[in-house]
């Protein structure tokens, strides 16, 4: 069982207008699957922390033909993200010690392939 205070949770929130969105995390061990979000859903994942070898998870996003791909978690950064909203404009992250939103990543258009 985790130590609570050690017990990390990270969550990704659709806040796109109407728009399914997909989320792909994983980690060095971990693959988490892909997910269709709903908008207002979320997906979420929780862990503990290595502390020996640092944890990192990272998230691949789609929308239609626009993808983002971000670190959702990095121990040894030190910006601590807790919550990734997802939005029509990109992607904002909460810190989780001081609940400030900052802007994070852009939507990429992904060109069809002829």
């Amino acid at each position: 069982m985790a130590h609570p205070s050690l017990q990390r949770t990270i969550h990704v929130v659709n806040t796109l207008a109407e728009k399914i969105l997909i989320v792909h995390c994983r980690s060095k061990d971990d693959d988490l699957g892909g997910h269709a979000v709903a908008v207002n859903e979320s997906v979420s994942w929780s862990f503990e922390p290595n502390l020996f070898w640092g944890t990192h998870f990272w998230c691949n996003l789609a929308v239609e033909d626009k993808r983002i791909s971000l670190v959702a978690y990095d121990e040894e950064s030190e910006y601590k993200t807790d919550y990734w909203f997802v939005c029509d404009d990109g992607v904002y992250g909460r810190d989780r010690v001081t609940g400030v939103r900052t802007y994070k990543a852009a939507w990429k258009r992904v060109w069809p392939r002829w």
